[in-house]
């Protein structure tokens, strides 16, 4: 009884670690090029390549050591790579629609 519950926990670890990689894998695939240069960070196409072996990882040989090692590459994409390049490409933070005169307190009109 234990074991079988056992095994499922390892399962349901497998399951998320796949999707987590895949969103991470998607996310890297559909953001700019320009935008990893101007962040400072790796490009995209060595962000994809990883992405990608670690979602085949999972699928395929789905052996404990290198999902581990994934998990690290994705966990460092999805906390360090794409919140830089996310604000890089104009998603920085602003959920109002403002202008990009806007300040951190309001529009900013010029010292008017």
């Amino acid at each position: 009884m234990l074991l079988s519950g056992f095994g499922t926990f390892l399962w349901l670890l497998n399951l998320a670690m796949l999707v987590l990689a895949v969103v991470a894998l998607f996310l890297s695939a559909t953001a700019r090029e320009d935008a990893y240069r101007a962040a400072d960070k790796q490009t995209k196409k060595f962000w994809v390549i990883i992405l990608g072996i670690t979602v085949a990882v999972n699928l395929i040989v789905p052996m404990l050591f290198l999902q581990i090692a994934g998990l690290v590459a994705t966990i460092v994409f999805m906390v360090d790579v794409r919140p830089a390049v996310h604000q890089i490409s104009g998603g920085g933070g602003r959920r109002g629609g403002g202008s990009s005169s806007d300040g951190p307190y309001g529009p900013y009109n010029g010292g008017r």
